[in-house]
């Protein structure tokens, strides 16, 4: 129906549901409490608690316009312009990759080496190299107080969105950006180097699920003819901008351990941990340099 005479709730979200069955999303009742619950601003407790409240025709309208977009294979994160991020909201852009839950193994693992520099140092400084949103180094700088952090990126619309991040977080006293590719406008020595940097060989892009290929920034995903571009140009001049106890976290793709680690081996640095993600795949590893 076009009209959104008597909506309610209860209804928008059963009829969401019905048209993401059908199109046989992978998960269409999640993905339609997200998106209604995301649209409406109710929780999940409250799209079943209000699900009788009738929702006005403009909203319903709203609703109805971001079904297509998802059966359009938008994600549904990028149609809400946001996503959380480690109990963090952080706003979305077209030049920014959408943060996901598998990162968030990056924060995990590099976290208590950040305490513990901080314990040794009193504070610290953190290079997000890449940074998008903002997602990785904000979440950081919120669980370790004693850190300020510096997001690079290439794209300066990213860093205008990773900045807005920051001062909707309440930490933009502690976070600045830099527009420049890997280290080349960077100064200084960092107790942390972080990346999530594009790690997929150009050739499989063009294979990737339409949400990937057709709405992440190309240059966030293609990590050159054998996917390991980023990780030699950040292994090539880390050591210089690192303290000599500090440590490098990077994610890397499902397959990239031993390639990863021999290119990072290469330049001097040692394998010191890694971590899986939620599927059971190698996703991060910490490095430190032999001194």
């Amino acid at each position: 129906m076009s009209s959104g005479q008597g909506a309610t709730v209860a209804g928008l979200f059963q009829e969401v549901r019905a048209r993401f069955t059908d199109a046989d999303l992978d998960d269409p009742a999640t993905e339609a409490r997200i998106l209604v619950g995301g649209l409406l601003h109710l929780s999940t407790t409250e799209l079943v608690t209000r699900g009788v409240e009738a929702v006005t025709a403009d909203r319903a309208e709203v609703v109805r316009a971001a079904i297509a977009r998802r059966l359009n294979h938008e994600p549904v994160h990028r149609i809400l312009g946001e996503r959380e991020f480690y109990g963090l909201p952080f706003s979305l852009s077209p030049a920014t990759l959408e943060p996901r839950p598998d990162t968030e193994i990056l924060v995990d693992t590099v976290l208590p080496h950040a305490r513990h520099l901080v314990s040794a140092h009193g504070h610290i400084h953190i290079l997000d190299i890449g940074t998008g949103t903002g997602a990785i180094c904000l979440a950081l700088l919120h669980e370790c107080p004693q850190a300020k952090g510096i997001g690079s990126d290439i794209s300066g619309e990213a860093l205008e969105t990773a900045r807005a991040n920051a001062v909707r977080n309440g930490l933009d006293a502690r976070f600045e950006t830099i527009q420049g590719s890997w280290f080349d406008a960077i100064h200084g020595r960092f107790h942390v180097i972080v990346s999530n940097p594009p790690y997929i060989e150009s050739n499989v892009i063009s294979t990737l699920a339409p949400e990937v290929k057709n709405f992440d920034p190309p240059a966030a995903l293609d990590g050159g003819l054998d996917g390991l571009d980023a990780y030699r140009a950040i292994a090539k001049d880390a050591a210089q901008f690192l303290h000599k106890d500090g440590v490098v976290g990077v994610e890397i793709g499902y397959d990239q351990r031993e390639t990863v680690t021999s290119v990072f081996e290469g330049a001097g640095f040692f394998l010191i941990e890694a971590a899986r993600d939620y599927g059971r795949n190698d996703r991060v590893l910490v490095f430190k340099h032999h001194r």
